[in-house]
Parts: C-alpha cells; structure tokens; sequence
C-alpha cells in the first residue's frame, strides 16, 4: 500500500481528505499545533507526526523516514487579514515550506506532489496570501519538468466550515449575542463543501498522468455573502450587521485570470467538471476572466445543505 503524506493534515481539509483516502492509502497526516494533532489521531485513526514545512531539516527526515509516494501539500498560513498583518510569516509558510518541500521530494524521489492552492492565486493578486499561493503555483510547475517527481496544483474556492472560516466565526458569534458582525455582505464568493474538497484532490491524484505540470481549478458556483447571510440566519437565528472592512479583501473572487485563458481548457474527471491550465500549450487569444460576478448562481437549496448542521458531521 502506497503512502501519502498530507502536510496540514491535521487540519479541516486534511482529517477529512485522510477518512477519503485511508482505504486505498497508508495516510500519514502531518500538522505544527500538538493539539489539532492529538484531536486529528483520535478522530481519523491514521498516524499523526509533528512537522513545521519552514523547517527544512524537519521536511527532509520526515520524506526520508516515511516515504510518501504522494504528497498532498496542503500546509500553509491560510488567512488573508492574518497574511497582511503578518507577512514573514505567511513566506516562510507558503513559499518558504513549499519550496522545502519540493526539495526534498526531488532529492527522495517522491512520485507526486499536489499543492493545496487557491482562487486567490489566479491574477492580478492582490493579497500577500494570493501572492504567496502564486508563488508555490509557479515553483511548483517549474519543479515538474525538473525531476522524475510529478507537480500539480489544485486551485478552489472557500470550503464551509473549515476552520477560521465565516460560518463557524457567525456561529460563535450568533451565540455570544445574537447579531453576526460581517465586513463583506456585498461581496460574492466560491464555497463548497469539504466533501467536494477532497473529491477534487483525489480526482487530481488518480489523474495525475493529465494533471501534472498543470493548474488544476474546479469549476464552482458563487454566491452574494448577503443571499449566504440570510440563509445562515434562517437556520440559526439572530441578524446582521455591516462591520468596517479587513485589509486585503477584495469584492470578486478570480479562479481563472484573464492572462491565464490563453492557455486554459476544460475537461472532466469522474463526472466533475474543471479548469485546466497548461502554460506549456499553445496560445489562445486572451478572453474574459472567470470570477465570481461571471460564474454561476448557487440555489437557495444548495446554500441550505452548506449551512445547515450537517458540518457537525465532518471531522
């Protein structure tokens, strides 16, 4: 049984993609805070490891003693407003860590590495977190040409209930005094579920052969956060209220730049539908962006099934 290596794996994303995996895989998820590890070893059964991706000596003997055939690389200081506030330490973490990472799977011969990205990355960014994911995004692809180890990047938008994300933030808010306090009611935005998450990293990684070398983005519907906002208060009570906006936000969210669309395609794996884009292909004329003001509308239905406490479910 092949062995995969999640790093930030005792996150949202990483404990659930690991319960997806662990039938076909021998998961080893690997994550920097003791406690989300403790929680992640209990939950998930797989074996957890401590790991810090800016520690290059770190990364190298975790790949040297375990071994990973894949490594779904999914670490990263992840906030925009934390990012801004914080900028060595978003570097060190996403571009820093990434390029530890592919290192060190070069040098151990690693079969595969996916990189956890983000719409934030497509451009213009805006963001030292988009910034830094276009950063891994190039590297990454650059790296795939370089060695017998494959690359691939995986670009989506916000996964619902994922830690430090809106819903559980309105949730914890709805619950100390009953008004949810939002910076961005008029703005829209990618969510989907971790379920869907995780279905586009194994998509990736059983279709690594199409994917590598390329950006893979999925192709999401969007939402007006007001339209999200009503919902949310529908199921949970309570209201909202405009709060002053953070640093670094921004109205639309992009998956798919206008520079980008020369050398972008469409294609489809196991009934899922995405973006594929191969810079090495050749050129198109430039066309519009794919954002979240073009994308298409979520139902009131599907909004439903994010919002409602099935999340209480995910591990």
């Amino acid at each position: 049984m092949q062995t995969v290596l999640i790093t930030g794996g005792t996150g949202f994303l990483g404990r659930n993609l690991a319960m997806r995996l662990k039938a076909d895989y021998n998961v080893i998820l690997a994550g920097r805070s003791n406690q989300s590890n403790h929680f992640a070893a209990a939950a998930t059964g797989c074996t957890v490891i401590p790991l810090d991706v800016s520690n290059a000596g770190a990364v190298h003997e975790t790949i040297a003693v375990y071994r990973p055939a894949i490594i779904v690389h999914a670490a990263a200081s992840k906030y925009v407003d934390v990012s801004e506030m914080h900028p060595n330490e978003c570097i060190d973490s996403n571009i820093k860590g990434s390029q530890n990472i592919a290192r060190a799977a070069i040098d151990k011969q690693v079969e595969l590495v996916v990189g956890i990205s983000t719409d934030k990355a497509a451009p213009p960014c805006k963001s030292m977190y988009g910034l830094s994911k276009s950063v891994m995004e190039k590297l990454f692809l650059l790296c795939n040409s370089k060695s017998a180890t494959k690359f691939t990047c995986l670009r989506f938008g916000n996964i619902a209930w994922s830690t430090g994300s809106v819903f559980p933030v309105w949730k914890d808010m709805l619950e100390k005094n009953g008004v949810i306090h939002t910076t961005g009611a008029h703005m829209r935005r990618y969510i989907f579920s971790v379920n869907d998450a995780a279905g586009v990293i194994t998509d990736a990684i059983n279709n690594a052969g199409l994917t590598a070398g390329k950006i893979l983005g999925k192709k999401m519907q969007s939402t007006m956060m007001s339209e999200v906002l009503d919902v949310f208060t529908e199921v949970y009570g309570g209201t909202f209220e405009k709060a002053p906006p953070r640093t670094g936000d921004s109205i639309d969210e992009i998956m798919i730049g206008a520079s980008e669309t020369p050398w972008l395609s469409e294609i489809q794996f196991n009934g899922n539908d995405y973006y594929l884009l191969d810079f090495n292909s050749p050129a198109k004329p430039e066309g519009n962006r794919i954002d979240t003001e073009n994308s298409p509308r979520l139902s009131r239905d599907a909004l439903l099934q994010l919002v409602a406490p099935q999340y209480l479910h995910y591990i």
